[in-house]
């Protein structure tokens, strides 16, 4: 019974946290920033999983469709299992995936592409049941990053994806792919401490 309750507290705790944009215990992809120019962070990161979901529909009814489907993969629906040695009994549950940051949504010819980056230990992810939802590998990329808080409304992440590619061409780098949008906080977090972040792939700038 003190376990429960102290997991109790401890969920209730980070929900408190969540709602004031502090992210404890959520691990992120790492990145290297190779520098920060017009006001844009320039960051490599290494190849990473993902489990990603393509969703047919409107920019914010893809965003929920999706990360619902991701989330019950992390949290259970999967085809993996994970045996619990307690002091008595042995207990068996589903296989639950540690929730990691950023949630990523892409637009595709019939809508969007939500991805869920998985932790960098989890080096042979569970099939998941949902077809819907696939595995991938993220190759190496280097991308051009803008930071907002406030509203994640189509009208805000198209404000903040404007800045973005507006204020590229002041730097050495040029866009090398679509633009992608990210969300590290859940949408209960107070706007002006959300962080949300839209990204685009870069190279170098010849000459």
């Amino acid at each position: 019974m003190p376990i429960r309750l102290a997991a109790v507290a401890s969920s209730l705790l980070l929900g408190a946290c969540s709602v004031v944009g502090v992210r404890a215990g959520t691990e992120e992809p790492r990145y290297e920033t190779l520098g920060i120019e017009a006001g844009l962070e320039i960051r490599r990161y290494a190849a990473r999983l993902a489990a990603e979901t393509a969703v047919e529909g409107d920019e914010t009814g893809s965003r929920s469709e999706g990360f619902s489907r991701l989330a019950r993969y992390i949290f259970g629906a999967n085809q993996g299992s994970a045996k619990i040695a307690m002091t008595a009994p042995v207990a068996q549950q589903p296989t639950r995936i540690a929730m990691t940051a950023p949630v990523a949504q892409a637009a595709t010819p019939d809508g969007y592409r939500i991805r869920f980056f998985l932790p960098a230990a989890l080096r042979d992810p569970p099939v998941p049941q949902d077809p819907r939802v696939s595995i991938v590998q993220v190759p190496p990329e280097t991308v051009a990053v803008l930071r907002f808080s406030g509203s994640t409304t189509p009208a805000a992440v198209a404000e903040a994806r404007d800045r973005l590619l507006a204020a590229l061409p002041a730097t050495g780098w040029v866009q090398a792919g679509a633009p992608v949008a990210w969300f590290y906080d859940p949408p209960w977090t107070i706007p002006a401490l959300r962080r949300n972040e839209v990204a685009v792939p870069v190279t170098r700038r010849n000459g």
